[in-house]
């Protein structure tokens, strides 16, 4: 495995003040050395031409295996441009239009309630007046949530069912999707936004619309012609197992308050060392996408970002 990040343009002929790009560095450098962030990886393009790359610190601490360009990360909620690209590379070939609704190929969204008032344990809730269309799920306004916000009551309702920072175990794409258009809707679509399941009821969309999972689509569509050879949903067969940097969490300090460091975090770690039975189009309800910072700088050349961060853990639970 091999990623070139050597940078080749003097960043000032792209528009960009070296010296200021060296802030990146020196700023997420303080993190490291306060033990907040084990290590990172951080590149930043223009018009497809990398400009920057700053890099230090460790992607395994305990291990004390450093931060390399050729470690993998987990992409976690930058899987969901990759996801609206592959929707809209079926809306391009007429395969739906964005105000249609997502009942047509997913009827379990047919009659799915919207919620009202209520607890959790007894919602009170109405029709849809509206039904969720393509568009409301790009756009995070089809009334769907994360059952990791605990802002509402259903995002408890989310939780009971097993959908906080994973999904039930074995449940694959269509069966997740089926759970959560049992569960009702925060609003009536269209008429709000709320950052949730959206983009993965996408995916799950693009799977039945394409006749492929989600994992063969972004391989064969996306993946594979920007040369993204390291990206994948969890590690493969062939990829080394040292290579992906380890997941740790921010220690909570007091409340209100910075966190007073990290902790490695197991459960979460392991779950991207394989492919996951839930494919999430989102990155945020299952084990997310891994990729290298070479592979994501594919991305950014094509798709419209300028900078691909990745780092390793202090993924804060609040």
């Amino acid at each position: 495995m091999s990623s070139d990040l050597t940078v080749r343009t003097d960043p000032a002929e792209v528009g960009f003040d070296p010296a200021r790009l060296g802030r990146i560095d020196r700023r997420l450098a303080r993190w490291v050395d306060d033990g907040q962030l084990p290590g990172f990886l951080v590149t930043v393009a223009r018009h497809g031409t990398l400009v920057h790359v700053g890099r230090t610190g460790l992607r395994d601490v305990e291990n004390a295996l450093p931060v390399e360009d050729d470690t993998r990360w987990r992409i976690f909620s930058m899987t969901k441009p990759v996801t609206s690209v592959a929707a809209m590379m079926l809306y391009e070939e007429g395969a739906f239009e964005l105000s249609d609704p997502i009942a047509k190929w997913l009827p379990e969204f047919a009659e799915t309630r919207v919620y009202v008032a209520g607890s959790a344990m007894k919602p009170v809730t109405a029709p849809q007046v509206e039904p969720i269309r393509v568009w409301h799920l790009l756009t995070h306004m089809s009334g769907l949530t994360y059952g990791f916000h605990h802002a509402h009551p259903v995002d408890a309702m989310y939780r009971a069912m097993g959908h906080e920072w994973g999904t039930p175990p074995g449940a694959d794409s269509a069966e997740v999707v089926r759970q959560w258009a049992s569960v009702p809707l925060v609003f009536q679509p269209g008429s709000e936004w709320n950052y949730g399941v959206s983009t993965d009821v996408l995916g799950r969309l693009v799977e039945v619309l394409s006749g492929q999972p989600l994992d063969e689509f972004f391989e064969q569509r996306i993946f594979a012609p920007l040369g993204m050879r390291d990206t994948s949903f969890g590690l493969r067969p062939q990829d080394d197992p040292e290579s992906l940097a380890k997941l740790y969490l921010a220690a909570p300090g007091q409340p209100g308050g910075a966190a007073t460091g990290m902790t490695f975090n197991e459960p979460f770690d392991a779950a991207a060392r394989s492919k996951p039975a839930f494919l999430s189009g989102g990155g945020g309800s299952s084990p997310p996408p891994v990729t290298t910072c070479g592979s994501s700088s594919c991305s950014v050349a094509e798709v419209p970002t300028t900078a691909a961060g990745c780092w390793a853990g202090a993924r804060s639970r609040t």
